[in-house]
C-alpha cells in the first residue's frame, strides 16, 4: 500500500463571475467546436444566478468540514483541490503538489457514480495535468490513485433518503399519500451508457431508498417512484438517457390518475446544489410542474451532511488504512484502481431527422 502524502479533491468547476462564463464553457467543451455565439446562449442560464455557479463555494464547504474532520480521524495530511474545467485547475494544483514535494496523492472525485464522463474522464484529466506538469527527460515517480465511485455507501445513501423522506413531509397534509417520487440524475449518451452500469447503479440507490422511507412510514402504502434524467446536452438526434424530467412531468399531467398528484424530486445523481439543480430542477422542472398545477418539493443533496463527510473519510481510509469497504444493498463495491476498460464510450450513430 502507498504512503500516501496528501489528498486531492476534484470536481467539475465552475464560473465565479459574468466574465468567467463563457471562458469555462469552452473548456467544458473543448473540442466539440462549438462556436462562443451558442455557448453564450447555454451561458443564459449561469447570468441568471449572476454569472456563478454553486459549485466551487460548495466545494469549498465540503473543504471546510473534512479537513478537521481528517485531523480528528488521526490523519495529519494536506489536503489540495482542482477542477477539470475551471480554477483551481488541476494541473495549476498538481504543479503545487509536486513544488511542495508531495509523491503519492490519493484522490476523491464528487462524483458517485460510474459512467465516462462520471468517472474515466476525472481520470484521463488527472492523468493528463500530472504529465503536463512532469519535468522532461526526467523519470517521474509522481502517482494520483481515485477511490472508488461511492454510490453505494451508506453514508451517501442515507443522507439521501432522509432528504426525500423531510421533502415528503413538507408536503401539505394528506397530499403524501398520493405522491409520486422522481430520482433524478444527470442523462449520458446511450453509448456512454452501453459502457458501463450507470443505470443499474442508479436504480439501486432510487430502491433502496424508496424501501427505507416504506420501512420508516409501516402502515402506509409504498410511494410509487420512477428514474428519471436531466440536463442533456449535444445534437438531439444522438440518443440519451430518457426520460427527461420536465418531460415525465407532462406525461403525469396528461395521465388523469397522476394529473394532480404531488410529485418529489430527489436529486440523487448529485452531491451538492450546483447549476444541473438549481436551473434544472429549480427553475425549469418547478416552472413545468406550476403550469400544470402539480405540486412539487424537491429534496436536499447531501452537501455537507455530516455522515457524508464521515463516508469520505472512510473511503480514504480503505487505502490509507486498509479498511474493509462499506456498502448498503446488492451491488458490490467498485474497485479501485477500475477495472481495465471499464466505463468505455462507443458514440452511437446520430438518429435520422427525417
Amino acid at each position: 500500500m502507498p504512503d500516501f502524502d496528501a489528498i486531492l479533491i476534484v470536481s467539475f468547476g465552475g464560473p465565479e463571475g459574468p466574465d468567467d462564463v463563457v471562458p469555462f464553457l469552452r473548456n467544458v467543451t473543448k473540442g466539440r467546436n462549438i462556436p462562443d455565439e451558442r455557448l453564450a446562449v447555454v451561458g443564459e442560464h449561469y447570468a441568471k444566478f449572476g454569472g456563478v455557479s454553486p459549485i466551487n463555494g460548495q466545494v469549498r464547504e465540503l473543504l471546510d468540514e473534512l479537513r478537521p474532520a481528517l485531523a480528528a480521524a488521526g490523519h495529519d495530511l494536506p489536503v489540495y483541490w482542482g477542477n477539470r474545467n475551471w480554477h483551481p485547475l488541476l494541473a495549476d494544483t498538481i504543479r503545487s503538489m509536486r513544488d511542495d514535494g508531495r509523491k503519492n496523492v490519493l484522490a476523491f472525485v464528487t462524483s458517485a457514480y460510474s459512467s465516462n464522463s462520471g468517472c474515466r474522464q476525472y481520470q484521463d484529466d488527472i492523468a493528463r495535468a500530472v504529465d503536463e506538469t512532469a519535468t522532461p527527460g526526467e523519470v517521474d515517480n509522481f502517482t494520483v490513485v481515485k477511490v472508488r465511485p461511492f454510490f453505494n455507501h451508506p453514508g451517501f445513501v442515507n443522507p439521501m433518503a432522509r432528504n426525500v423522506h423531510e421533502a415528503l413531509n413538507r408536503l401539505p397534509p394528506g397530499e403524501r399519500s398520493g405522491a409520486r417520487i422522481a430520482f433524478t440524475a444527470h442523462s449520458i449518451p446511450n453509448g456512454m451508457a452501453a459502457g458501463c452500469d450507470y443505470e443499474q447503479q442508479l436504480n439501486e440507490v432510487a430502491r433502496i431508498i424508496a424501501e427505507s422511507i416504506a420501512d420508516a412510514s409501516p402502515g402506509e402504502p409504498p410511494v410509487p417512484w420512477d428514474l428519471v434524467y436531466q440536463s442533456r446536452s449535444g445534437p438531439p438526434q444522438v440518443p440519451w438517457l430518457e426520460p427527461d424530467i420536465c418531460d415525465h412531468i407532462d406525461a403525469l399531467a396528461a395521465d388523469p390518475e397522476t394529473a394532480t398528484k404531488p410529485l418529489v424530486i430527489a436529486p440523487i445523481g448529485f452531491i451538492s446544489d450546483h447549476m444541473e439543480v438549481i436551473w434544472d430542477l429549480d427553475t425549469e422542472a418547478k416552472a413545468r410542474a406550476e403550469h400544470h398545477h402539480i405540486p412539487l418539493v424537491r429534496a436536499a443533496t447531501v452537501g455537507t451532511d455530516p455522515e457524508f463527510v464521515a463516508a469520505i473519510i472512510s473511503l480514504l481510509d480503505e487505502h490509507l488504512r486498509g479498511d474493509e469497504p462499506q456498502v448498503i444493498g446488492d451491488l458490490p463495491a467498485r474497485p479501485s484502481p477500475c477495472e481495465p476498460g471499464c466505463c468505455a464510450y462507443t458514440p452511437q450513430r446520430p438518429r435520422s431527422s427525417s
